[in-house]
């Protein structure tokens, strides 16, 4: 696993506190590896998910430190978004 994945995973656990997510979502980073996160929070893992965002680690890091807005990286073409965008759009307001 890499390191820019165990990041990830620890600043995502912050920021979804002790609720989780509403479902479930994967992150894959490119290069790097693909994150779950789901009601028991963010952990490291390739598992099924209702709505998978692939991104480059920049891009991924830019959202996660509310540089970039994930909204503006799906338009802008630095963001894909696979499967149900409904879920995607929630799991883009937990991470503002």
């Amino acid at each position: 696993m890499s390191s820019v994945i165990d990041t990830a995973v620890e600043e995502l656990n912050a920021k979804l506190g002790d609720d989780g997510f509403d479902g479930t979502a994967k992150f894959v980073i490119e290069d790097e590896g693909s994150i779950i996160i789901d009601e028991n929070g963010a952990r490291a893992a390739d598992d099924e998910a209702e709505v998978t965002l692939t991104a480059d680690a920049d891009t991924f890091k830019s959202i996660l430190d509310g540089e970039l807005d994930a909204t503006a990286a799906f338009m802008s073409g630095r963001l894909s978004i696979d499967g149900d965008m409904g879920k995607a759009m929630q799991l883009g307001t937990v991470l503002a």
